[in-house]
């Protein structure tokens, strides 16, 4: 990413002058956290204005303290998870300009997680793998509702984008749709008249047509691109 127009001593893409940009973290690793906390305090333009352990907290705090941007991890252990946050936060925190805009800052850099972030209605989606000043300007750039996105998330959309829906057989359709029912190897196995290690290669292979690596993940991929009928 860019920093066009960075001063000695600001934050790459911020404008000297400006308030700073008033900031809510939400990561459920009290370490992470903190470790997020000491970088962020030494970026001048931004103000860590609360901090949330959980995916509800992060909602209500939203709600109570108006940032201009909330940091979210995706996987928060216990209760919802970051997209539902997200979700949560982008659609009842309030009307523009006081809606927060939501930058994803995770691990994870799936299909079915950056899908589902930006459908939830994610300003940026950035890998904790960074640099900080490359975190400095996203937050900057969320804050202005400008999107970022981190080189191989951005990459994974661009293929996305070119490439087809990808094909599958009859079987692994009747399997996917078995999946998005909730259904066990054993129950799908059952419930088609097939061994559990046929299941098991043929979710194999559903993973790898929809570059996911989990029941959930290839559930929500299905359902973006339409393939369960």
């Amino acid at each position: 990413m860019s920093t066009p127009g960075s001063t000695p001593g600001s934050t790459p893409g911020s404008t000297p002058g400006t308030a700073p940009v008033r900031l809510l973290v939400c990561d459920d690793h009290v370490v992470v956290r903190a470790g997020l906390l000491a970088l962020l305090g030494s970026a001048p333009d931004i103000e860590v204005v609360g901090e949330a352990g959980t995916g509800e907290e992060a909602a209500a705090l939203a709600a109570k303290l108006a940032p201009d941007v909330v940091l979210m991890d995706l996987q928060l252990g216990e209760g919802i998870d970051g997209v539902e946050a997200t979700r949560r936060i982008v659609s009842s925190s309030g009307t523009p300009p006081h809606v927060p805009h939501v930058l994803v800052l995770t691990t994870y850099d799936t299909d079915a997680d950056i899908t589902r972030a930006i459908e939830a209605g994610a300003t940026g989606y950035l890998l904790k793998a960074e640099r900080p000043e490359e975190l400095f300007s996203a937050i900057q750039a969320a804050a202005q509702g400008r999107t970022t996105l981190s080189p191989p998330v951005a990459s994974r959309v661009m293929a996305n984008m070119r490439s087809p829906r990808p094909t599958l057989t009859d079987r692994e359709r009747d399997i996917l749709a078995q999946l998005a029912h909730g259904l066990g190897n054993r129950d799908i196995a059952r419930a088609l008249f097939i061994s559990e290690a046929t299941v098991k290669t043929h979710l194999g292979r559903i993973y790898d047509k929809l570059g996911v690596d989990t029941r959930a993940g290839a559930v929500a991929v299905a359902k973006e691109q339409r393939l369960l009928g």
